[in-house]
């Protein structure tokens, strides 16, 4: 099990002693998904935050005509995790699945409990990072709600630059809100 890019990415919010190091470590539980295999789906409740190592996740929800509307995508050293899920205690509303094979760190919710007492940092750890996702949720939001499609194709590949030419079209107009032939026509316009 790879751990150093776990330990690099707390690293950059807080400080660890060796022993905190080793003791995060042990609550981790990891995990292998196949390429289209589940994490979650909706109706479960949230086991944990996980961390991705390697491969790229998705989260997303199914409108009631079955379409798909993808929220984040967590490539390597990213975080996951369903919040309403996890917050609540109630079963999640997101699908999370693998795009490639991929492993993530889970950090199962009594240990994430058990981690806020035993080391405090933690707690700010996890309230960087939540708040990181409620602003760019929320630009996200204001986003989707005042700008282009041309404007949030390109807001995308700001925020996921490594995952432009990896991810199939369809799922970047997912992404961004609109109908993959759309986005195709979009980018045909600006390459021609």
């Amino acid at each position: 099990m790879t751990t150093h890019l776990i330990i690099q990415n707390i690293a950059k919010h807080i400080a660890l002693t060796k022993e905190q190091e080793t003791q995060f470590l042990s609550l981790l539980e990891f995990k292998k998904i196949k390429k289209k295999h589940f994490l979650a789906q909706e109706g479960e409740i949230s086991k944990g935050p996980v961390f991705v190592t390697e491969g790229i996740l998705r989260s997303y929800t199914i409108d009631k005509n079955g379409f798909e509307h993808i929220l984040q995508f967590a490539p390597a050293d990213w975080w996951m995790v369903d919040m309403f899920s996890l917050v609540t205690g109630k079963p999640g509303k997101l699908y999370m699945d693998a795009i490639d094979a991929t492993e993530v760190l889970l950090l199962p919710r009594k240990a994430l409990d058990k981690l806020y007492i035993d080391i405090p940092a933690f707690e700010r750890f996890f309230r960087l990072l939540a708040e990181k996702a409620l602003v760019t949720f929320q630009q996200r939001l204001m986003d989707s709600l005042s700008l282009t499609a041309k404007e949030r194709y390109a807001d995308f590949c700001r925020l996921y630059p490594s995952l432009i030419e990896c991810l199939p079209q369809k799922l970047v107009a997912s992404y961004i809100g609109v109908t993959p032939e759309f986005l195709s026509k979009m980018l045909n316009k600006k390459e021609g």
